[in-house]
């Protein structure tokens, strides 16, 4: 199935990672991993760093799956408030998974410095806006909330909104932890060092079709018929899971994104802050290195590539009218419209683990608005499962709970 659609404005910018080697004979390996997007490579790099050798293979030329789609803002706030959390999964779990979010992001800013590569990574503050009584009602439990347990907020009322920002609004939620990147650079130049560093092997354009379980470990098989032993299998690749699951976990969106021609800076808001609101579905904002604004949302449930491509015009012309409201002094104008489809959970966290326990197929499924963050912490998490070694957040992500 294709992930995306339109022209999505990572793969124009950069230069395709024109890498072609499909597997041709049967091979052993310790460690394969299935999936070579920002999931797929945050996992091999920390493999690699702990000195564990792995293997890459895709269906695709690498990176070019959901990763491409994406708009890369990292935040620490998971698409279910924390308020809310609190009441579904209880306020020790809750709390916990947004501080493992919120530490996410400063491990990403580690590991790009650690290996010497420049995604476009920059911190930039997130400012989420009440859009309606009913989500101004919101903000101010989800403040109440995250100022308890000592989570980074502000609150914004309405003056303060108009006066700091220009932005007419009920009130918002500010904080000056989040980031924004370029996940396709990023997850390109992660595999490249450590391919060039002879540390793992990449195969694309290598569709893997079944599997078999051994006592020691799995069997992959490939779409034409080669066969890959390994230790350890690790899923990274996304919604395309699913053959790999016990069951269906997840559920599929089609989510939209316009990206708009180079304002001037002086034009832009105050800190370039990351925008997004309490609507449902929510609607979203970032700016580029080169001045660009990104603007998402208008999720709708997936049903087929077809019916999702044929809603990009309206799509766009709903997204910068969304836009025209918030800032009517802007110019938006746009210069690259894509889709995408994306897989989310019932409580809006990841998939992490292996399923059953002490099994050798990993899952690394960040599903969810703040996918690159939960792929961070997988990539911690399944290495340090393979060592053998404790992590608590296991508890946190583990498949069994929506079994």
């Amino acid at each position: 199935m294709d992930l995306h659609s339109g022209l999505p404005f990572w793969i124009a910018k950069n230069a395709l990672y024109d890498y072609f080697n499909p597997l041709k004979r049967d091979i052993q390996v310790e460690i394969a991993i299935i999936g070579s997007g920002i999931t797929g490579a945050l996992v091999a790099n920390e493999l690699c760093d702990r000195g564990i050798s792995c293997t890459v293979f895709d269906r695709r030329t690498a990176s070019t799956g959901s990763t491409i789609a994406s708009t890369a803002q990292l935040q620490y706030e998971i698409d279910v408030p924390l308020s809310q959390l609190i009441k579904d999964i209880g306020q020790e779990k809750a709390v916990a998974a947004y501080k493992a979010s919120l530490q996410s992001i400063t491990d990403l800013e580690q590991t790009f410095e650690k290996v010497g590569i420049n995604p476009d990574f920059k911190r930039v503050p997130t400012l989420f806006l009440a859009d309606s009584r009913k989500g101004f009602q919101l903000i101010k439990e989800e403040f109440t909330a995250r100022e308890k347990y000592g989570l980074p907020v502000r609150f914004v009322d309405k003056k303060e909104l108009k006066k700091e920002f220009n932005i007419d609004g009920r009130g918002a939620l500010y904080n000056d932890t989040s980031a924004q990147m370029d996940s396709y650079k990023a997850a390109t130049q992660l595999l490249e060092y450590r391919r060039k560093k002879k540390q793992l092997e990449l195969y694309t354009h290598t569709e893997i079709i079944d599997f078999k379980k051994r006592e020691s470990g799995y069997d992959l098989i490939s779409s034409e018929g080669h066969f890959i032993r390994c230790k350890y299998v690790i899923i990274a690749a996304g919604f395309e899971a699913g053959r790999f699951l016990p069951k269906p976990l997840m559920k599929l969106e089609s989510t939209y994104a316009v990206i708009s021609q180079p304002v001037e800076e002086t034009k832009l808001w105050q800190e370039r802050c990351l925008i997004w609101n309490t609507a449902n579905p929510y609607f979203y904002m970032r700016t580029t290195k080169d001045n660009r604004i990104i603007i998402g949302g208008e999720d709708v449930p997936f049903k087929d590539p077809i019916k999702r491509d044929k809603l990009i015009r309206s799509k766009k012309d709903q997204l910068i009218k969304q836009f025209n409201k918030l800032f009517p002094e802007i110019d938006f104008v746009a210069d690259m419209t894509w889709c995408g489809t994306f897989s989310s959970t019932k409580d809006g966290l990841p998939l992490i683990g292996p399923y059953p326990k002490n099994d050798r197929m990993l899952f690394a499924l960040g599903y969810g608005g703040n996918g690159i963050t939960f792929s961070m912490i997988a990539a911690q998490m399944l290495v340090n499962c393979i060592e053998e070694k404790e992590d608590k957040r296991i508890n946190l992500f583990e498949l069994s709970r929506l079994m």
